[in-house]
């Protein structure tokens, strides 16, 4: 997947009250995926993605690439807030969910982080932008690709 263009591919023809379910789960989705990440339930997390799901953050070198290396991502992670002390936490807002013909969706939203140093004041660390694909698994969503962009590197 790559950065999705302007104009979304034609949705799956729904009814209001069935987008609007989709849409409810999708929010839940993201909200139970983000509460593990911040967490730092590294297997748990790495099981809402597929099993060789792409990972694209532009803090990381390369993206990361499968299940078994989305979780050691999330340990790294919590050994390097350990070290500094400060408590990062993702916020997922203004989501704009688009069903695809495939039965895939893509998704875009803010990702706000949050920084909290022990002790001190909560501030906006970064503001992002994350694009997923998401397929339905075993009844369940997962995400197969996430690209996320950093506004103060675009």
């Amino acid at each position: 997947m790559t950065a999705m263009a302007a104009a979304p591919a034609r949705p799956l023809p729904l009814s209001e009250r069935e987008f609007g379910l989709l849409y409810a789960e999708v929010q839940q989705f993201y909200a139970h995926q983000m509460q593990l990440f911040d967490s730092f339930e590294a297997e748990r997390w790495a099981g809402t993605f597929t099993e060789n799901a792409v990972f694209d953050v532009p803090t990381l070198p390369e993206p990361v690439r499968g299940r078994t290396a989305l979780a050691a991502n999330v340990r790294r992670n919590r050994e390097a807030q350990d070290r500094s002390g400060e408590q990062l936490r993702h916020w997922i807002g203004m989501l704009d969910v688009q069903p695809q013909s495939n039965g895939t969706l893509r998704t875009r939203a803010y990702a706000l982080v949050y920084m909290t140093p022990r002790g001190g004041v909560s501030r906006v660390h970064r503001v992002c932008v994350m694009e997923d694909e998401l397929v339905l698994c075993r009844g369940r969503w997962r995400t197969n690709h996430r690209l996320v962009t950093r506004d103060d590197l675009a």
